[in-house]
């Protein structure tokens, strides 16, 4: 996807949530990041909270089964999120404990153990209420798997945003030959596709669309078409609404 400037949604109310779930490296953050301008919101990406709670079990040694540690290790997170501070392809810096961690979020051993981390029932609750906070604090385009059916089902816009296995698995290698941490493809589409059976396969709040969500298939599509398409929907949607309470 490529991406562009869209134009700004006048009359935007002052709080709402816009959810946008999906397969790892569908697109979800960049378009995200159009959506959120176009509608003078901030955007929340859950799955930084994850990764960070992934990460402080690989630089501790916890067993990715560990439920109990890693609960706990969530219910205290400590993440900060900053503008970029540098032009490495990074779309904001993340830091963990006081330490910049934008990349190692990233790393190959921290994509292998997220999904199945992420999986663990207590670490999920733990994260819930914190993500469940600031989705709802104002203007806010909430990034996640589960945001449209756990962790805000009463999400004023709701979407679910697909692309095929090869084209994520693109956009991931591409994403990794920026950071300076190429791998080879292969081992990236080899990595979604565990991720994605894994998220998908879980008990607790499995990877699937809401019911009311508005399904989007990016594969070819630039960003600011599919950002486009979100706000078009969001404009009415809201229009609907003010309609109603009139």
């Amino acid at each position: 996807m490529t991406t562009s400037e869209i134009a700004p949604l006048a009359n935007v109310p002052e709080r709402f949530t816009v959810a946008i779930d999906g397969p790892a490296a569908a697109g979800k953050s960049t378009v995200a990041d159009l959506v959120a301008q176009a509608l003078d919101a901030v955007v929340f990406d859950t799955g930084i909270l994850y990764r960070a709670v992934t990460l402080l079990a690989v630089e501790a040694g916890i067993e990715p089964d560990n439920e109990t540690t890693l609960a706990s290790i969530a219910a205290s997170i400590d993440v900060d999120v900053r503008p970029p501070s540098m032009p490495d392809g990074r779309k904001l810096d993340v830091y963990l404990r006081g330490r910049d961690v934008t990349w190692e979020l990233r790393s190959p051993e921290v994509d292998r153990l997220l999904s199945p981390i992420a999986a663990l029932p207590k670490v999920r609750m733990a994260l819930l209420e914190p993500q469940r906070r600031i989705g709802r604090s104002g203007r806010v385009v909430v990034v996640g798997r589960d945001i449209g059916t756990v962790v805000l089902p009463d999400a004023d816009l709701k979407i679910f945003l697909m692309a095929s296995p090869n084209e994520r698995a693109r956009r991931r290698h591409e994403e990794m030959i920026s950071a300076g941490k190429e791998q080879p493809f292969d081992a990236v589409v080899e990595a979604l596709t565990r991720r994605d059976k894994i998220d998908s396969e879980r008990a607790l709040s499995p990877l699937t669309p809401a019911a009311d969500a508005l399904v989007i298939d990016s594969d070819g599509t630039p960003a600011s078409e599919v950002a486009r398409r979100i706000v078009a929907e969001f404009e009415k949607t809201h229009e609907a609404g003010s309609a109603s309470d009139d």
